[in-house]
């Protein structure tokens, strides 16, 4: 069945047709071929025309013919538009012609760099380049030989840092004719990580540099508001940006799909089960299927869902759906990936694991179960169907929240508001400093280097060689016995994590990362993996295991946290109009206090059940400030909620902040109290930095903190919504629902606190960027 088919059978169901709030028609776009400057070799051209592609779009060819120029490239374009080719056919190309260059593919997860594995693979050329997997799925009996023989290898960011570039001597050969890197999806890189990634990066370039190589860089990103400026933060070079897509696409149907309220409760009917009836629709008449989730347990609870729907409607395609999630083995995931790719499952939910570019084969419909919290990942999700001229459809479902419900009611702010900036900072002195000392283990770092690494290169190692972890001898030298890079983690740290093991039969089912398991895995929680559920008998902490028993239970778990922040120690302060701002060290904790029976399909709370699991905490830094008491009092004295004005100040200061501390919203957290007890039980709003230890973050709030609470106010009084909304204060992270919020009260605080107004605000200073 078409999908404008399936579209009008929906509209005509009373049942469903007030469900839908808004279809955007998304106009088919034909495609636009052109032919490469000077002719493909004819072996090359043979290969490409045996996997159907006779011609090349007008952006694989400028691509290519700006790699024969030797120029770094990024193609920005959409989803399934051929930009695999666009990096490919200059590596192959070259390749041939020069028996000794080699190609780095760098992708951001293991499974993306098997896919594309897969997709060398198909070239003749294979036969001789033999490109190669080198990640820490890798066997140890293979690496040497992959090292020596492979012409084209494929790795991630962590491999890089962790296991080549500190060992560059066994890769000598390679780096000494590396021709290309290739990093695919550099949209991905952002924030704390993207700064890693940056810094790991120009490592590679001084290891190759060390050896006579200069390699260029062709990249490849999805939809950004900053791909050149990105590429530079990235690499530290600058690249030719390749963004008019020219492949084909058919019409989308992009439908925001509101769940109705209930008579009884008000509250809307479950998104889960709105879901799971749309996708048990679409995959009973035979429509291709992707459903996106934002937690992994909704998207096993959907399927769970879904499966009984088809057994019901005694629908053979109960045995052609599964679920796509983090914590599966490898060997799991693998084999639901071919059979998607295959056509052999007629859908999949999962979580964001399915976001990037791992080819899954043509699909028809997305269903987005929940704003995913970025304009760039709804696309991206969205993009997931339609990988061909055919119709598709895509369906963001709303959640019963603030934000969902603004987009719900506003459908516009969505289709017309640009992508976000993807935001790094390599040059963070937090971050730079863990990279020179990897640098210095790799090769000692001379002064030159600066080109490199920036001027702050020097006050960075200043306060290395002063704390005795570098020395100078005419050039900066490793003084430790081990090896750096073993200590930096380039992701967010979890610790160790726990393995999932069926007690019945002593299988092991999964993983889950030690951040979660004690929200996930706690005594009495429903683990559902597959459709199938288990209930945790018992969580054994000290070995990292927890132990399940299948169960059919009529209810799902979802647990209770508090969090909060103490033991405050403060390093400086100053004041700011009738404020006080203090920057320092905080203790962010966590507790999972206990977990609630959901009843399956109607979501009623059954039952509570308290818990006493050890509070987890990390150490980290923080900025803060105090309302005064006089103006808490004006805010109460005029009706103002004064925790919602708290709550409301907070979230507009964390969404603002990227722009001053360079870094991700992600990276940073807040909490605010009426009456904080370290802070001689004043209003506080804490802003801190989500990693332990802390990455400078909030210490760059501290010393711009009048520009962010200026920037803060315009922000919020600028836009014109009444109550708060998700250009203005609204965060996708909060715990608490967006609740309680009061925009005019933030507005009120800000006003008499700093006597500032909208107008007198002052734009960051770019030279600090």
């Amino acid at each position: 069945m078409r999908v404008s088919e399936f579209l009008d059978l929906i509209r005509r169901d009373r049942n469903y047709r007030r469900r839908i709030v808004h279809i955007e028609h998304i106009p088919p776009r034909k495609p636009l071929f052109a032919s490469p400057s000077e002719p493909i070799p004819s072996e090359l051209q043979l290969a490409l025309e045996n996997q159907g592609i006779k011609k090349l779009y007008k952006h694989q060819v400028e691509a290519l013919d700006v790699a024969r120029k030797g120029e770094n490239f990024v193609v920005v374009t959409s989803t399934a538009s051929g930009k695999t080719l666009c990096y490919n056919l200059p590596v192959l190309e070259q390749l041939s012609k020069d028996p000794t260059a080699r190609a780095l593919y760098i992708f951001p997860t293991k499974a993306l760099a098997q896919d594309q594995l897969s997709k060398l693979n198909a070239f003749p050329s294979a036969e001789t380049l033999h490109p190669s997997t080198y990640d820490g799925d890798t066997p140890t009996s293979l690496r040497r030989r992959i090292r020596k023989g492979s012409r084209i290898i494929l790795t991630n960011p962590d491999m890089l840092h962790i296991s080549i570039l500190p060992y560059h001597a066994g890769w000598a050969q390679f780096f000494r004719n590396l021709k290309y890197v290739v990093i695919d999806e550099i949209h991905s890189y952002r924030g704390v990580f993207g700064s890693h990634v940056g810094n790991v990066i120009r490592r590679l370039r001084r290891t190759a540099a060390h050896y006579g190589a200069n390699p260029q860089f062709l990249c490849a990103s999805a939809t950004i508001a900053n791909p050149k400026e990105h590429f530079n933060k990235l690499t530290g070079l600058d690249a030719r940006i390749i963004d008019g897509d020219t492949s084909p696409a058919g019409k989308k149907f992009f439908v925001f799909w509101n769940p109705p309220k209930l008579a009884t409760t008000q509250e809307r009917r479950s998104a889960n089960i709105e879901a799971a009836e749309l996708f048990s629709k679409l995959v009973m008449s035979e429509t291709r299927t992707i459903l996106f989730t934002l937690a992994r347990k909704t998207a096993e609870l959907i399927l769970k869902y879904s499966k009984d729907i088809l057994e019901a409607n005694n629908s053979p395609a109960v045995d052609r759906i599964m679920s796509y999630r983090a914590g599966y083995r490898p060997e799991e995931r693998r084999a639901i990936e071919h059979r998607l790719f295959t056509g052999d499952l007629l859908g999949v939910t999962s979580t964001t694991a399915l976001e990037l570019g791992v080819d899954v084969g043509k699909l028809d419909a997305s269903i987005l179960v929940g704003y995913p919290g970025t304009i760039a990942s709804t696309w991206q999700q969205a993009g997931r169907a339609g990988r061909s001229q055919k119709e598709s459809l895509a369906v963001l479902i709303g959640l019963d929240d603030p934000i969902n419900q603004f987009l719900m009611r506003n459908p516009k702010y969505f289709f017309e508001k640009m992508c976000e900036q993807a935001i790094i900072d390599p040059y963070n002195p937090y971050i730079l400093a863990q990279h020179l000392l990897c640098a210095a283990y790799e090769l000692p770092i001379g002064n030159e280097e600066s080109s490199l690494f920036g001027e702050q290169m020097f006050e960075v190692i200043a306060a290395l060689c002063e704390a005795g972890e570098i020395s100078y001898r005419g050039r900066w030298f490793w003084t430790g016995n081990d090896y750096p890079a073993g200590q930096v983690s380039i992701r967010s740290t979890s610790g160790k994590g726990f393995d999932i093991v069926h007690v019945e039969s002593g299988n092991l089912l999964g993983t889950a990362d030690a951040i979660t398991a004690f929200e996930t895995l706690h005594p009495g929680a429903v683990y559902l993996h597959a459709g199938e559920s288990y209930v945790v008998i018992k969580l054994d902490i000290e070995n990292g295991i927890a132990y399940v028993s299948e169960a059919d239970l009529p209810y799902y778990t979802v647990p209770s946290t508090s969090t909060n922040i103490k033991d405050v120690s403060a390093f400086y302060s100053k004041k700011l109009a009738s404020s006080q701002v203090w920057f320092g060290s905080v203790k962010v904790t966590s507790q999972v206090v206990g977990y609630r029976k959901k009843q399956l399909m109607s979501d009623q709370v059954i039952e509570y059940v308290p818990l006493f699991l050890p509070e987890e905490e990390f150490s980290t830094q923080a900025v803060w400030f105090t309302i005064p008491k006089d103006t808490a009092n004006k805010l109460i004295g005029r009706g103002f909620d004064i925790a919602g004005s708290l709550h409301t100040l907070e979230h507009a200061a964390i969404g603002i902040l990227p722009l001053f501390a360079m870094c991700d919203r992600q990276d940073i957290g807040g909490v605010s109290n009426p009456a904080h007890p370290d802070v001689s039980m004043l209003p506080t709003v804490f802003i801190y930095d989500g990693h332990p230890g802390g990455v400078g973050i909030a210490e760059k709030a501290y010393d711009r903190i009048e520009e962010l609470l200026e920037a803060t106010l315009k922000v919020i009084e600028d836009c014109p919504c009444e109550d708060g909304c998700p250009s203005c204060v609204q965060s996708p992270k909060c715990g608490n629902n967006n609740e309680p919020l009061d925009k005019a009260g933030a507005i009120f605080m800000l006003k008499n606190m700093f006597a500032f107004s909208a107008e007198t605000y002052v734009k960051e200073d770019s030279s600090d960027r």
